[in-house]
């Protein structure tokens, strides 16, 4: 695998299950025992009723762009051969909002509301990202 020299996460026992199972090829997120809800980003409790009571339910990986921006300029040196780059807002099917890159599709070819799948990044052997690229037709 070659040297991965942009910023990798800051991984933490809160979020170690979240980076653990995109490793395992699954998007997992915090789910609300007593009221339902499901968030990103991790937290020791509900943002919601403030239980404590969660636990990690796997999702969909599927969603839809509710955001995008272009980057033209590259702010870290790391990202300098990949100008112009995109980071997108994925709103997940759950409901939670990701921050990410889309894939496979050109930056002119983004539109809000464009369905979109999860896709998984092994950027070293130790992390994995979630990225996502236009949904494929059933």
């Amino acid at each position: 695998m070659a040297e991965y020299k942009k910023p990798l996460p800051a991984i933490s026992t809160l979020n170690q299950p979240y980076w653990d199972g995109l490793k395992r090829r699954e998007l997992t997120l915090q789910h609300c025992n007593e009221c339902g809800k499901i968030w990103y980003p991790p937290a020791p409790f509900c943002p919601v009723c403030w239980s404590r009571n969660f636990a990690w339910q796997k999702l969909s990986g599927r969603g839809k762009v509710n955001s995008w921006v272009v980057f033209h300029q590259a702010y870290f040196s790391s990202f300098r051969d990949n100008i112009p780059y995109n980071v997108a807002e994925v709103e997940l099917e759950e409901g939670p909002r990701l921050l990410t890159n889309l894939v496979a599709v050109d930056n002119d070819d983004i539109m809000i509301d464009m369905p979109v799948e999860i896709v998984f990044d092994d950027v070293t052997d130790e992390v994995t990202l979630a990225k996502f690229r236009p949904a494929r037709k059933p």
